[in-house]
């Protein structure tokens, strides 16, 4: 501790206080800046080593959002990467579109192609008529599923080939020359069916594909397909 050099004066009554620290010990300096030298560049060197441990500790336990993580099971072999390959390469198999002999539906009808022909005339004698390219006679079976009475018209039916081309009945030929045809705005009660037979005039190039029946010529229709 500072020490006190007390001293009284004679003039006039004065008295002098005087403090004086105590002398310092050589070397004390000097040690603690070489102990400052050493810790520093220690810490500075332990830093780095724990924040890069915790980056890799981060890195590792980072995972991308939606991926999943793999997993084992043991006793369960790994599919070989050619089975894989061959499951990605190999198409699987469409389902069957309806054809003749399949009952389709749309709205209140249900359906049926029974068989498919074709003629270059039909009718008899003086009322003989020839196509202009070849006829289409589709028998179709049609029966009211529905609730209430419908009728069903060949006018809806519309006959498709393999250039998307649009074929409409021949009504008019079919009343005239085909007996018990029934295609042409046939009544049918709930629960009843008849057998009818649709007329086409097509080209004799024509490759027909693809009859759709329709309840109504709003409805979205059924195809059915003839090759």
């Amino acid at each position: 501790m500072p020490y006190l050099l007390h001293l009284r004066g004679t003039r006039e009554g004065t008295t002098i206080h005087n403090y004086q620290q105590p002398a310092k010990k050589p070397g004390g300096g000097c040690l603690k800046l070489l102990l400052l030298g050493v810790a520093a560049p220690v810490a500075l060197l332990v830093y780095v080593l724990i924040g890069a441990g915790s980056r890799d500790e981060q890195s590792l336990a980072y995972t991308p959002a939606g991926t999943p993580s793999p997993t084992f099971s043991p006793g369960v072999p790994v599919q070989k990467a050619e089975e894989v390959l061959a499951e990605v390469s190999t198409p699987k198999p469409t389902p069957k579109a309806p054809g003749i002999g399949d009952v389709v539906r749309d709205g209140k009808f249900s359906f049926k192609v029974t068989k498919v022909e074709r003629r270059s005339v039909v009718g008899q004698g003086l009322l003989a008529k020839k196509a202009q390219g070849q006829f289409v006679l589709i028998h179709v079976t049609v029966k009211n599923v529905g609730g209430k009475a419908a009728t069903f018209s060949d006018y809806n039916q519309k006959l498709f080939d393999s250039k998307y081309r649009e074929f409409k009945a021949d009504s008019g030929t079919a009343v005239m020359l085909l007996k018990n045809s029934n295609a042409y705005l046939k009544q049918i009660n709930p629960g009843n069916g008849v057998k009818g037979i649709l007329l086409y005039d097509v080209p004799k190039s024509a490759k027909l594909t693809t009859l759709v029946l329709r309840d109504s010529v709003f409805s979205a229709g059924a195809r059915v397909g003839l090759r």
